[in-house]
C-alpha cells in the first residue's frame, strides 16, 4: 500500500497542509490551475522560508491583492463583529477561522457565502469530481461544527466573504493534492493543538477553539505547552475528512517527504506540518493494516412509500456525494399493504448526522433509525493494467497478505467500451486477464 502519514507535532492548518503537498512533489500549477478555474479573485503565493532550522514550504493566498485574510470567519456577524476578527487575525499561529454565529443585524448576509453557495461554486469549477466531493465535504464538516456550537441551523451558517475565499482556496486544493498523492491511505499522528487563548467576537476560549474541538472528535490530541493556537478549524476539518486513521508512525519504506510551513517562527520548536509518502508492504505492515480494518459504521434506515422513484435515485447519488460509504434500496411491503422501498445507508459515524439532515430534506420520510455495527473490511490498493483498448484500474482486497479478490474499475471499463464501441463485457474480460498475467509474470 501507498501511505501518506501527516506528522502534525505542531498541529495543522490549511496553508502548512498545502506547502507540505508541495513541498512533497506535487506540482503548484496543480494548485494554480485549480485556484484559476474557482474564478474568486485569489492567488497563490508560495515561498521557501525557515522555521527553526527546517526548510519548509509556505503558502499565502491573496485575496483581490489583501493578503492574509481572516480565514473562514463565520455565521451572520454585523460589520463591527468582522472588522474585530481582523483585528485580532493575525496574532495567532495560523490565520484566525473562529465562528461569529451571532444575531439578526440587518443586512447580515450581504458580505456572507453560505454553504449552499460555496457547493455550487466548487461543483462548477473544473476539478475532478472525486475532488469536488472530499472539497464540499470538508466544508460540510466546518458547517456543521459550527452549527452544532452556535445551535444556528446549518443554512445559515454564512463564510464572511475574504474568509470564505481564503478557506474556499485552501480546503479545494487540499482536495486536489490529496488525490494527487496518489496513496491508498492517508494516516495522520496525535495533534498538538498548543495551549493559551484565543478571542472571538463572543469571548476569550481556551485553545483549541470550540470548532476545532467539534472536528477532532474521536482524534487523539495533546499539548505540548506551546502557548499557541496550533490546529485551526480548517486544519481539523481537512484531517477529519481526509485521514483514514490515526496512529503512530507506520512501517513503511520511504520515498518522499514534505515540510508547510506555519506563520510563525517559535524558537527551539519548527512549527511545521511533515508530510512523509512510501510503499507499506512487510508483513508487519500488513498485519497493522489488518487490525485496521475492524471498525465501526453507522447504518441509517428509512422506510418510503410515497416518494418519487426519479426523486430515489438523485437521493442516493446525493449522499453518495456527500461521503456515505455505500446507499441502496430493498423493495418491502409496508402497512396497508403498500409497495415501499426501503433506503439503507452506511456511513462513518462522524458522518452520520450530516446523512440524515440529507434524508429529512430530500424524502418524505418522518423519521431516520440509526445503529452502530461493527465491520472487518480487506485492505485496498489499485493496480493499472494496459489492455489493447487502454488502461485499466484494478481494485485488489487483501487479507493478511494475500490476495482475496480483484475487479476492474467499472468507470473505466465503461468509459473505455463507449469510446471504442466495443462490449463492456469484453473491455471487463481484458482487464482481468491481463492482471492475472502480470501477477504470474511477477511471481
Amino acid at each position: 500500500m501507498r501511505i501518506a502519514y501527516l506528522d502534525c507535532f505542531s498541529g495543522i492548518s490549511g496553508d502548512m497542509f498545502l506547502g507540505a503537498l508541495l513541498d512533497a512533489g506535487v506540482p503548484a500549477k496543480l494548485f494554480e490551475d485549480a485556484v484559476s478555474a474557482l474564478n474568486v479573485g485569489a492567488r497563490l503565493e508560495i515561498s521557501r522560508v525557515d522555521r527553526s532550522g527546517i526548510t519548509a514550504t509556505k503558502v499565502d493566498v491573496t485575496t483581490h491583492g489583501e493578503k492574509d485574510a481572516p480565514r473562514a470567519a463565520v455565521g451572520t456577524t454585523a460589520p463591527h463583529e468582522h472588522e474585530h476578527s481582523n483585528a485580532h487575525g493575525h496574532t495567532h499561529d495560523h490565520h484566525h477561522e473562529h465562528s461569529h454565529a451571532a444575531g439578526h443585524h440587518h443586512g447580515e448576509h450581504a458580505h456572507g457565502r453560505g454553504l449552499k453557495e460555496i457547493s455550487e461554486i466548487i461543483a462548477a469549477a473544473a476539478i475532478s469530481e472525486s475532488a469536488k466531493g472530499k472539497a464540499i465535504a470538508i466544508f460540510e464538516k466546518l458547517g456543521q461544527a459550527e452549527s452544532k456550537i452556535h445551535n444556528v441551523p446549518v443554512a445559515r451558517i454564512h463564510f464572511h466573504e475574504v474568509g470564505a475565499v481564503d478557506a474556499l482556496v485552501d480546503i479545494v486544493c487540499a482536495a486536489v493534492g490529496a488525490e494527487a498523492l496518489g496513496v491508498d491511505e492517508i494516516i495522520c499522528s496525535p495533534l498538538n493543538v498548543g495551549g493559551g487563548t484565543v478571542v472571538c467576537a463572543h469571548g476569550t476560549f481556551p485553545v483549541p477553539a470550540p470548532a476545532t474541538v467539534e472536528l477532532l472528535k474521536g482524534a487523539p490530541v495533546y499539548s505540548s505547552g506551546l502557548q499557541a493556537e496550533l490546529v485551526t478549524p480548517t486544519g481539523a476539518a481537512i484531517v477529519a475528512t481526509l485521514a483514514d486513521r490515526f496512529s503512530a508512525f507506520p512501517e513503511m519504506e520511504i520515498s518522499q517527504t514534505g515540510y508547510g510551513a506555519g506563520s510563525r517562527d517559535f524558537p527551539q520548536h519548527a512549527n511545521v506540518l511533515r508530510i512523509t509518502i512510501g510503499e507499506g508492504g512487510s508483513s508487519k505492515a500488513a498485519d497493522k493494516s489488518v487490525r485496521a480494518t475492524h471498525n465501526s459504521v453507522s447504518v441509517l434506515e428509512a422506510n418510503l412509500d410515497d416518494l418519487n422513484p426519479q426523486v430515489f435515485g438523485y437521493v442516493m447519488d446525493r449522499l453518495l456525494d456527500a461521503g456515505a460509504l455505500d446507499v441502496f434500496g430493498t423493495p418491502v411491503q409496508m402497512k396497508k399493504n403498500r409497495p415501499g422501498t426501503l433506503l439503507t445507508i452506511l456511513a462513518k459515524p462522524e458522518d452520520a448526522d450530516r446523512l440524515t439532515e440529507i434524508v429529512f430534506s430530500e424524502t418524505t420520510t418522518l423519521g431516520v433509525r440509526r445503529r452502530e455495527e461493527k465491520r472487518q473490511v480487506l485492505a485496498r490498493r489499485w493496480e493499472t493494467v494496459s489492455t489493447r483498448f487502454g488502461d485499466v484500474r484494478i481494485k485488489i482486497g487483501s487479507l493478511n497478505g494475500t490476495v482475496r479478490s480483484y475487479a476492474p474499475e467499472y468507470e473505466d471499463c465503461r468509459r473505455i467500451a463507449a469510446e471504442h464501441r466495443v462490449p463492456l463485457k469484453t473491455v471487463m474480460q481484458e482487464a482481468v486477464q491481463a492482471y492475472l498475467v502480470a501477477g504470474k509474470q511477477k511471481s
